[in-house]
């Protein structure tokens, strides 16, 4: 996973990667950017073996970008205990916040918290996803896509 420059937020630190994504453990309360958004944005979802939609994710409203060949999408998507996000890219920017935290267990086995409020921004082209949700809670993000428009939401790495 690629970002501009790593930016922390309250609580955590990068551990190691994993198959092309990012890991990160919780130490001393602070999770990485780059963190929650491995993780996270996964949490939208897709289908892998082809280009569709999230079965998780309620789109609220898209719109054009002005003056460009892009749109603007913004979703709710919502895992629940047993859900599995699979690997999956944007064709552009993904923003996402958490309105609703909850645990996740990477490929590894390792389980990770993310917190409410977690916020963080995934680069255009960047595998993320691949984690299961665990525990009895549900996770809910709000997601802000900003892709290329004709192409698929959620895409599948080769």
């Amino acid at each position: 996973m690629y970002l501009a420059k790593p930016t922390t937020l309250p609580a955590c630190a990068i551990s190691k990667k994993l198959a092309g994504i990012s890991q990160y453990h919780f130490q001393g309360g602070k999770i990485s950017m780059k963190t929650i958004v491995g993780l996270a944005l996964a949490a939208m979802l897709v289908t892998p073996a082809s280009a569709q939609d999230s079965p998780f994710r309620k789109e609220l409203k898209r719109a054009d970008l002005s003056g460009t060949n892009m749109e603007v999408i913004t979703s709710i998507s919502e895992l629940k205990p047993g859900d599995t996000s699979m690997l999956h890219f944007h064709n552009g920017e993904e923003s996402y916040y958490f309105l609703e935290g909850g645990t996740i267990e990477l490929p590894d086995g390792k389980q990770v918290a993310i917190p409410t409020g977690a916020v963080g921004i995934t680069m255009r082209g960047a595998p993320h996803g691949a984690y299961k949700v665990v525990g009895d809670k549900a996770i809910k993000l709000l997601t802000v896509h900003i892709v290329d428009k004709g192409k698929p939401l959620y895409d599948t790495p080769k």
